[in-house]
């Protein structure tokens, strides 16, 4: 053995373990995106975040006005975007009809602000007290295009 190498090892050691390391807390802070979208048919706003931390999405046409947040709204990175979805009317016995907002990718890192234009999807899902009449297709689609609008950032 020698001596040597096993001081400078050990005075590597000491010196390693001193240097200052950042807590994890020190993180950046996550930009959050607020997106504002409408046309003649319907108008929505969807925060990524708010002050409760949780999501909010916020649906408005000609019949009603609804607020979701938290665990009542969906979202789904797909290969075209991220999807959001809502579920906009409930029934007992024939299904429920949910809204769809696609959300392309937007870079918002050197400007507060972007404009946007993408699609919404009305979704009838269509069930039956009847076995017999839950067969076929159950869902049907109506696109809602184009939604224009601005994806905003927001920091928390």
């Amino acid at each position: 053995m020698q001596p040597i190498h096993l001081a400078s090892l050990l005075t590597l050691g000491i010196a390693l373990t001193s240097i200052p390391v950042m807590p994890s807390y020190a993180q950046e802070a996550k930009i959050q995106t607020f997106y504002e979208l409408q046309n003649q048919q319907v108008k929505v706003t969807y925060s990524t975040s708010s002050i409760t931390g949780e999501a909010v999405f916020k649906y408005e046409d000609s019949e009603q006005k609804l607020l979701f947040s938290g665990t009542e709204i969906q979202t789904e990175d797909t290969a075209i975007g991220k999807l959001v979805t809502v579920t906009v009317k409930k029934t007992v016995d024939t299904g429920y009809e949910t809204f769809s907002l696609l959300l392309p990718d937007v870079n918002l890192k050197n400007s507060s602000e972007a404009k946007i234009v993408t699609q919404g999807i009305k979704t009838i899902n269509r069930l039956s007290t009847i076995p017999l009449l839950n067969e076929g297709q159950r869902q049907i689609y109506t696109t809602i295009t184009p939604l224009l609008g601005t994806a905003k950032a927001l920091t928390f």
